[in-house]
């Protein structure tokens, strides 16, 4: 029986104005602005319905200077879903744009990379530099959850569902994942912070936020690896992401794009 095919939408909800040398280690030799997007995905098919990652809400946005644009959880009922249906929300990992508002799923299992929460509950996290990029109450949230038994471990790369994979690529996170979706458009990464900007992996120079460094690097060949071709892979963070693919709709222009279609033509450098 063939995989069902999953309608797969991006839902952009913050910005953060940004330099070029934010985004590479060691820097960019062609300094200038390089704008950075926020956003939560939305997979749809098969009679189930996965959110993958929940964003962060304006109080953190305030707090770490983040131009919030909209409530990424009250967004998805755009799409006809309630927060309160959701069964099952993949966390790519627990960084503080990617765990918050986990609470406002109250019926959802999480489904996360075990490495992933030893690391953010663990001897690392005593040293700023890693630490800082985790918020304490969605790391300790997910503790609770564990102990609700509301989470769903991973050790590598697993099926969720048919046509809907996770793959470890540590490295940014230590229990970092991407997801693999099946869609009419055939098999389509979504690379979280595998790579925030397409550039990232076209030029292997790692975002700038880094556990391990060849890690990340060789997170970059996984990612090739999952996709038919470099046009079949989302970054976490380009907002070229907006320009490439279409709104669902008219009223989402600017605020959603589905990726179960083919991107357009014009593309930044490498893709």
């Amino acid at each position: 029986m063939a995989d069902p095919e999953y309608e797969l939408f991006a839902i952009r909800y913050a910005t953060r104005d940004a330099q070029r040398s934010e985004h590479f280690i060691g820097g960019d030799p062609h300094e200038g602005p390089m704008p950075m997007d926020y956003f939560m995905w939305l997979a749809r098919g098969g009679g189930r319905t996965f959110v993958i990652d929940t964003g962060f809400n304006g109080e953190i946005a305030k707090q770490r200077r983040r131009n919030f644009l909209r409530c990424p959880v009250e967004t998805l009922r755009a799409f006809d879903v309630d927060p309160a249906d959701v069964k099952d929300v993949i966390l790519t990992h627990l960084h503080y744009d990617h765990a918050g508002n986990f609470d406002r799923f109250p019926n959802a299992r999480f489904h996360l990379q075990e490495r992933e929460l030893a690391y953010a509950t663990g001897r690392y996290m005593q040293y700023p530099r890693l630490s800082h990029s985790f918020e304490v109450k969605d790391v300790c949230g997910i503790v609770r959850l564990n102990y609700a038994r509301r989470v769903l471990f991973y050790d590598g790369d697993a099926e969720i569902a048919p046509g809907l994979t996770v793959h470890a690529a540590g490295g940014h996170s230590a229990g970092l994942q991407f997801v693999r979706v099946n869609t009419r458009r055939g098999l389509v990464v979504l690379a979280s912070d595998v790579s925030h900007f397409y550039e990232n992996m076209t030029s292997e120079r790692p975002f700038t936020t880094a556990f391990h460094v060849g890690d990340m690097l060789v997170g970059f060949d996984k990612l090739r690896a999952a996709a038919p071709d470099a046009d079949h892979i989302v970054p976490g963070h380009d907002p070229l992401v907006m320009k490439l693919y279409p709104a669902p709709r008219p009223d989402l222009n600017g605020i959603a794009v589905r990726l179960d279609v083919a991107p357009a033509d014009a593309k930044g450098e490498g893709v």
